[in-house]
This record gives structure tokens, sequence and C-alpha cells, in this order.
């Protein structure tokens, strides 16, 4: 029998092992010294890079539907940390440095959240899902991103009106798993976010516009049974417009899907046998 994890015997010893990894965490960032952006703003930057709206409450297979309630909530107090924050030359944007802690007494309730590769439930549930919609803006700018997690290797529910390729999603649990963007360039950025009673709404803009558009697409995606397993499969690529003549510059492979499907699959699915 394979040994278990100190994490893995209970409860206790797991939320033990998070809280070891959220001090470890605190810790570098001490001894690394990154300069992060802090300030927000009011008014907004001029140039805008990319606009995205990500309807909140979604029907996710069998996930109750309050925790699509309770998200809303999550997201609406979420967003008021991070809305107008500028993020100048040299300096790191963290999801979790802005947002902090997500407790109970600063009014977050319980929203779906991932664990082990399984849909769940905690406090402040439903982050993930605004650094997805800030991941997305990013990819069409030019921001580095130096921290991002996925989901690894899972299609955990069936696409319910998918607007973005399949793989451009993000994993973060505060703060040992964040996500993180640095400013490498001479411009400055901006976040804008919000929600209304439908969707998480987000802007990137910038003090000066940028010398190329970016085009995310999808690429070779199918779906294949082996042994007995369903994948889903694909590419994510990023293309380097030129934005007075349209020409593409370049092309980047961003990332290359083999994602085990852990929903039962309609019989209109066309599946690859391997």
């Amino acid at each position: 029998m394979k040994r278990k994890l100190f994490c893995e015997i209970c409860p206790f010893t797991y939320r033990l092992s998070m809280e070891k990894e959220i001090l470890k965490r605190h810790l570098r960032d001490l001894l690394h010294k990154t300069r992060f952006a802090r300030q927000r703003t009011e008014s907004s930057l001029p140039v805008l890079v990319y606009r995205h709206n990500s309807l909140i409450r979604r029907r996710l297979g069998n996930v109750n539907m309050q925790l699509q309630e309770n998200k809303a909530t999550n997201l609406a107090l979420a967003v008021t940390h991070i809305d107008g924050l500028v993020i100048r030359p040299g300096e790191t944007f963290s999801v979790w440095r802005q947002i902090g802690r997500t407790t109970r007494r600063k009014g977050y309730k319980e929203g779906l959240t991932i664990a082990k590769g399984q849909p769940s439930q905690g406090i402040g549930g439903g982050m993930c899902q605004l650094s997805n919609l800030i991941h997305w803006m990013v990819l069409h700018s030019e921001l580095t991103i130096t921290e991002h997690h996925h989901h690894d290797g899972l299609d955990l529910f069936p696409d319910c009106g998918r607007q973005i390729p399949f793989g451009t999603g993000t994993s973060i649990s505060y703060n040992y798993l964040d996500y993180r963007v640095a400013n490498l360039t001479a411009n400055t950025y901006q976040l804008r976010l919000w929600v209304d009673d439908e969707y998480l709404c987000g802007e990137l803009r910038a003090a000066e516009p940028l010398p190329h558009t970016f085009h995310i697409r999808a690429e070779n995606e199918y779906f294949s049974r082996e042994q007995g397993i369903v994948w889903r499969n694909g590419e994510v690529w990023r293309d380097v417009i030129d934005p007075i003549t349209g020409q593409r510059l370049d092309s980047q492979l961003l990332r290359t899907n083999h994602a085990r499907v852990m929903y039962e699959c309609p019989p209109s699915m066309v599946i690859i046998d391997k």
C-alpha cells in the first residue's frame, strides 16, 4: 500500500500543511523583495488594451446553484481590492497580495472550489473565475506572466457557452498558488474590474498604445478514448498581429492540452478511439 503523505492523513494535517505553505510564501516574498503594484486610481488610463465579460452564474454539472449565488457575492467583494490598480514598469501584480485572505469575517461565503481534482466548496470560492478573467486579458498584452497554475490534466465540466479556448484557465489558492504578472515594459498598465447583475467585467488599460495586438486561438481540438478513458486534446496559440496591416507577425504555442474528461460524455460527442 502506498504510504500517505502527511497532508492526506486527516483534515487537520491537510490544514496544517496548507498553513505551512502560506507561511513559506510570506517568507519568500520578504526575501525576494519583489516590487508589487499597490497604487489604485479612480480615473482610467486612456488606452483600452482589452475588455472581457464573464458570466457569473453558470450551470456546472450537478453543482449546487447556491454556490454560484455565493460566488457572485465573493466576486463583488474581491474586485473592490483590485479595481483601478496601476502596474508601473518594474512592478508585479499579485492576485492574493491585492485581495488578501478570503474569510467569513470579511463577508465571503461558501463558494465553488476545486480540491484534489474534484468540485468542492470553501469560504471565498469562485476566485479562480476572477484570475481567469485577468489572465485572459493579460494574454492580449505585453505583460509577462511570472506565476500561473492550472487545474492540470482535468476537464471537470462540459462546456456551457464557452467563449475562450479550453486550457486558458487558472488555479489559485491563498496564497501559495498565486497568479502573478510582471510589467517588464516601458508602458504603464491598469486593471479595471467590476460586477453587474450577470457578469464579472474587466478592462486592461494602458498609458500608451501597444505596438502589437494579440489573438488567442484553439487548434487541433478533439476528444480521444485511450484504454477506456476519455481525454480532451488540443493546442492554444497566441498570434502577434500588426495593428495597422492586420498581418500576423508571429505565432506562439501557449499550451498543449491532454486533459482527462471527468463528466459523463453525451451521446453526440465525437470521440476518436486510440
